[in-house]
């Protein structure tokens, strides 16, 4: 681990081991944080996904990462 740590330390990624491991402590934090915040949010989305299971209104694979694409490059260029 400390030889991981001291490679991204050397690339310049981080200025200390030190920054490092607060980095790694504040990422997954902060993740659990947002979940924690959105989790109606979270779970309504996956009842209203579930209940378009039920129903029959599933995309396939392509259509879905179409979707997201255009999703994504429509809030890169609002952002």
């Amino acid at each position: 681990m400390e030889a991981l740590i001291q490679k991204d330390v050397e690339r310049g990624l981080y200025r200390s081991a030190d920054e490092f491991v607060a980095h790694a402590v504040q990422m997954p934090h902060e993740q659990e944080e947002w979940l924690s915040d959105h989790r109606a949010e979270i779970a309504a989305k996956i009842e209203h996904g579930f209940a378009q299971a039920e129903r029959g209104e599933l995309v396939d694979g392509e259509e879905a990462f179409q979707r997201l694409r255009q999703r994504h490059n429509g809030r890169r260029e609002q952002g």
